[in-house]
């Protein structure tokens, strides 16, 4: 609802309106600067850069809105399944509480790519809990069921009464968070953030 999960660096920007289309017929981000002296351009370079320039007429400045990737933690995968990255410990990958490293040996060596693995098995049943991660960047989107009409309590059921649920989070975090997200595969391409981000329910 206010910007692209992996994105917080993304400003809010007075002059600009952001709009986000979801239907059957089209997924689309689209912009419209409001003053007529202010242009903007969003590009991405082949390597997969992706910044926003924006030209103010009147004393001909270019200004670099913001750019991502911004750091380690941006690349694409980094850190494995069930596990985040978080640019303030060393190493940078970090195993979700519940799960271990799934080859200690490459851990070992910083290099947290091939993900964690939980400790103890899911009883896919009233036994089952949530833990819930805050200032998150959500995992990849593949594998994930999304009802925008639902709100986290019935969301949080519905994951619980789903074997294959591994997670939820709100659709939207918009004035305290509506819809539902839920995850029905390996948790991959999460990182924390000092600042910004939102809140994942991992089982």
């Amino acid at each position: 609802g206010l910007r692209f999960s992996g994105m917080v660096e993304m400003k809010e920007l007075g002059y600009m309106v952001s709009n986000f289309a979801d239907n059957r017929e089209e997924i689309a981000y689209t912009f419209q600067m409001t003053k007529h002296h202010i242009y903007s351009r969003l590009t991405m370079s082949p390597t997969g850069y992706l910044q926003q320039i924006t030209f103010i007429e009147k004393n001909e400045n270019r200004i670099l809105s913001w750019f991502s990737p911004m750091d380690q933690c941006d690349v694409y995968k980094v850190c494995g399944p069930y596990s985040y990255c978080y640019m303030s410990t060393s190493p940078l990958c970090n195993c979700i509480q519940g799960f271990e490293p799934k080859i200690w040996r490459a851990w070992e060596l910083k290099d947290g790519t091939s993900g964690c693995v939980r400790k103890t098995r899911l009883s896919c049943g009233n036994g089952d809990g949530f833990l819930r991660l805050e200032k998150m960047k959500l995992p990849n989107t593949t594998f994930t069921i999304v009802d925008r009409s639902i709100d986290v309590k019935e969301c949080e059921e519905r994951c619980r009464n789903n074997c294959n649920c591994t997670a939820f989070a709100n659709a939207d975090i918009r004035h305290g968070g509506s819809g539902c997200v839920i995850w029905t595969g390996e948790l991959m391409d999460i990182r924390n953030y000092p600042a910004g981000g939102q809140d994942l329910y991992v089982r």
